[in-house]
């Protein structure tokens, strides 16, 4: 049995394992959470996002889904209300600061604040070996900066618990550092990156102002960026350098004011955004971040990367 056969024979065993834990209910000392827990999903009209919705409000949170297209999201989220769940609405473009504004304003006005937030709307414009950058600042602007904005408008808002809020970020194994196959080419911004001490805010936005001006001046050059995806996997490797550095900044938050910040890689998963060529359902991909949303304080857990389950490298 090659390489490739023997990881893909252990990827169906551990999505094997994870179906199994999947069915064992969560006891009454493991649910921390409560009706009146909110939890807000990005990007949740569809796939993944709407996965990960429906499967908090299965559990018993009360969960808002936003998205830019607010028809479609209430047309998506019929099947939610007509079973009972807790589920609300709202118009949400979180490329627009007005728009993620006056999010904020209703949030506060309503629920006074939110207890967890789900970073999960993308874009992604290439599929099979394509790997076109002609959308590179799309992905970047959706996957990235919005990203960072609605980070720095929700924590303001997340509420006092003695259980911690938390922030579950959508990323990707493809935005991982030291990927031996996709990867940044500088060396020495890899290990500023990997570094807490010399990563900042400052070093990310700078790595990206100049992967776009490269595109823009027609001088990308392949062996500086990641090889494979190259504007949605930098757009990642900036989402998980960001979550790091979330976790430094508000590392000294008091009790009760905690927030545990990661992000998981949900696979290849069969959506719009793969073209449907995944190998794995958005159940199937969902998991780990409603898995992360939930997971209880006596297993504090910030600061990290997962897939299935499981803690990987940045």
């Amino acid at each position: 049995m090659g390489r490739k056969e023997r990881a893909k024979e252990r990827r169906e065993n551990r999505l094997q394992e994870i179906a199994q834990l999947r069915k064992i209910p969560y006891t009454g000392q493991q649910r921390w959470w409560c009706s009146e827990t909110i939890a807000v999903v990005t990007g949740a009209n569809r796939g993944i996002g709407f996965e990960i919705a429906r499967q908090l409000a299965v559990l018993g949170l009360t969960v808002v889904l936003t998205s830019r297209d607010l028809d479609k999201l209430n047309e998506a989220t019929k099947p939610l209300l007509e079973q009972g769940l807790s589920v609300v609405t709202h118009q949400l473009d979180i490329l627009s600061q007005d728009s993620v504004q006056l999010f904020t304003d209703w949030i506060c006005q309503v629920y006074g604040g939110l207890d967890i937030l789900v970073n999960n709307a993308g874009v992604n414009f290439n599929l099979g070996s394509d790997n076109s950058i002609e959308f590179a600042e799309t992905v970047i602007n959706t996957n990235y900066y919005a990203t960072k904005r609605m980070t720095k408008a929700m924590i303001p808002l997340m509420k006092c618990s003695t259980y911690g809020s938390r922030i579950v970020n959508v990323s990707s194994r493809l935005g991982r550092l030291n990927g031996r196959r996709n990867r940044l080419g500088d060396t020495t911004l890899r290990e500023q990156l990997a570094d807490d001490g010399t990563l900042s805010e400052e070093l990310i936005d700078d790595m990206i102002r100049r992967f776009l001006e490269e595109v823009k001046h027609g001088c990308c050059t392949s062996d500086k960026w990641p090889q494979m995806f190259t504007d949605y996997s930098l757009s990642k490797l900036a989402v998980n350098a960001y979550t790091r550095l979330m976790v430094k900044t508000h590392s000294t938050r008091s009790d009760g004011h905690q927030i545990h910040i990661n992000c998981y890689c949900p696979g290849w998963v069969k959506t719009a955004m793969t073209g449907w060529m995944g190998n794995i359902s958005a159940e199937e991909g969902a998991d780990t971040g409603v898995w992360l949303a939930v997971l209880h304080p006596s297993q504090p857990v910030t600061g990290k990367f997962f897939a299935e389950r499981r803690e990987i490298s940045f």
